[in-house]
């Protein structure tokens, strides 16, 4: 059976690594709070002061920027895996995005419903069929879809303030008591909270199909494009990479600052809320964009390579931590066998632990692949998916293990 392509890239290892850290910083929120705090942060814990203050830098410098550019590498690992040739073995692929959701749907339902792999491995699924397209036709049917799911978007939130009041509540504004039921039940156990996780995944899931992976899809098409042009390669000039940069987040983050700061001046109100999402919604494709300038640009220096290379590493192994990340949280915050502090944890401290997550990974993944290949997910997703043990132990000059196509 054929083996997967062994190039790799160090810039979109490094870029994943940023992607899959950064994506913590948004759902370290799902994990220790109520689930409607994450839309509507007033309703689980305190919101003023240093707890606003990191509300607010996560939702301007983090929320959908880093989910973004994960999505676009999705994309483009596709295309780097498979190649554009039409004799591929698309088989291969299928297999792969089959294992993924295989092991999505167990994360989704037994662990935490914030999953995202099911999406991920339904959309690949159906993008890799484009993978031979110029990189303009990927441009513009990538936009096609984002256009769509955003105009969605703007119709949840827009139409949200006509809700009756019971259905805002179950899913937006829940009272105190409410919270206090979601506390109880979370802080229990680990199979206690299994239920009310189970309820919750499933309104995701089906969210996330017909609402979200439009976008995803949009993403990866985007990322397939710039990974065709040679963004992602660094076949850009240092000059291309810094005008882009400076014009993305030069518009991005001073926009996304403005819509931030009227949700908080309208006090989150529901009437309002579609103006600062829809605004967060375009303004987050810009800014992930002008992060991966960044990133381009600091890999094509060339001299800060060294200092790059726990973030590549953390990159290389980004589904063993984005699932590693699963079970710290769900240990920390769900009761029995964990610590059962949730609801407890107020931003400022869910900021600490995620830094805290951080340090760790950025230490224990290069550490990890410098004795082996592969991250410990990763190969069991490549073993699994070529029905064979691939090598573990790296052996000394070896050639670099195959990419990772997320």
């Amino acid at each position: 059976m054929a083996q997967p392509k062994s190039d790799r890239f160090a810039s979109i290892d490094t870029l994943r690594g940023l992607a899959v850290l950064g994506i913590l910083m948004m759902n370290v929120q799902a994990f220790a709070m109520v689930f409607a705090a994450y839309t509507w942060p007033p309703a689980h814990m305190d919101l003023t002061g240093a707890n606003e203050t990191v509300w607010l830098i996560g939702n301007v410098f983090f929320h959908m920027k880093f989910i973004t550019i994960f999505s676009a590498l999705f994309g483009a690992g596709i295309i780097l895996m498979l190649g554009e040739d039409k004799t591929a073995n698309l088989g291969v692929h299928y297999r792969r995005m089959a294992w993924l959701l295989v092991i999505g749907l167990v994360h989704a339902w037994v662990f935490w419903f914030g999953d995202i792999l099911v999406p991920y491995a339904i959309m690949g699924m159906l993008v890799v069929l484009a993978r031979r397209m110029k990189p303009m036709g990927l441009t513009i049917m990538g936009s096609i879809f984002i256009v769509i799911a955003g105009l969605l978007m703007w119709l949840n939130f827009y139409f949200m303030q006509y809700m009756p009041p019971e259905q805002l509540q179950q899913w937006m504004t829940p009272t105190p008591e409410m919270v206090a039921e979601t506390e109880q039940v979370y802080r229990e156990s680990f199979m206690a909270r299994l239920p009310a996780n189970a309820s919750l995944t499933a309104i995701a899931e089906i969210a996330q199909i017909t609402g979200f992976a439009p976008r995803l899809a949009g993403v990866m098409f985007l990322g397939m494009a710039l990974y065709k042009w040679g963004f992602l390669t660094l076949r850009w000039s240092f000059a291309a990479y810094l005008g882009t940069a400076v014009v993305m987040l030069g518009i991005g983050l001073p926009v996304t600052w403005w819509a931030a700061h009227h949700h908080l001046e309208t006090g989150f109100a529901v009437d309002q809320m579609w103006i600062g999402e829809t605004i967060n919604y375009f303004t987050s494709l810009m800014i992930a964009f002008g992060y991966a300038a960044l990133i381009m640009l600091v890999c094509k220096l060339g001299f800060l390579n060294l200092l790059l290379k726990p973030l590549a590493a953390v990159g290389r192994m980004a589904f063993t931590n984005y699932l590693t990340h699963t079970l710290v949280m769900t240990f920390i915050f769900v009761g029995t066998p964990g610590l059962g502090l949730f609801g407890t944890v107020e931003r400022v401290g869910q900021f600490q632990i995620v830094v805290a997550v951080w340090i760790a990974q950025l230490i224990i993944s290069p550490l990890w692949l410098s004795w082996f290949r592969f991250g410990p997910m990763e190969w069991v997703w490549r073993s699994l998916t070529y029905w064979k043990l691939q090598p573990m132990l790296k052996r000394k000059g070896s050639e670099a293990p195959p990419p990772t196509p997320a």
